[in-house]
């Protein structure tokens, strides 16, 4: 277990849980992930299970600077390629992030985000079928 996740913030009794409660503490960890690796948290985040995914919707993550970066077509391109890298290299921190909230492994990792909107939607596909785990 590395420094950076607590894992007093979640459990691995995730099968006793609700979809909806798991859904919730994934979309916690994801907030923190965020505020601590990333330097800002979301205004609003969301946690989708469907099928063999996880997708994470998080809206509001620019910082006042990577806004005003944005408002200039070189600027876009920084700012996203500069976020890519981040979460490119913070790979393994979601991968125990999914361990340990939902006890599967994360077989593909997929992001994108807006510099328009300042939302950034995330595609994990697992190992599990979710829609079964939660029938």
């Amino acid at each position: 277990m590395s420094a950076f996740f607590d894992i007093s913030v979640v459990t691995l009794a995730t099968k006793k849980k609700t979809r909806g409660e798991c859904e919730a503490e994934f979309t916690k960890a994801m907030i923190k992930f965020e505020k601590e690796y990333l330097g800002r948290g979301p205004l609003d985040a969301r946690t989708f299970f469907i099928n063999d995914m996880v997708v994470v919707r998080l809206r509001g993550i620019l910082t006042p600077a990577e806004m005003k970066l944005s408002e200039r077509p070189e600027g876009k391109s920084l700012v996203k390629e500069t976020r890519r890298q981040l979460f490119e290299t913070s790979r393994p921190l979601i991968e125990e992030i999914v361990s340990t909230v939902i006890g599967c492994h994360v077989i593909s990792l997929h992001t994108d985000m807006s510099t328009k909107t300042g939302e950034r939607v995330v595609v994990l596909t697992v190992d599990i079928n979710m829609d079964e785990v939660y029938a």
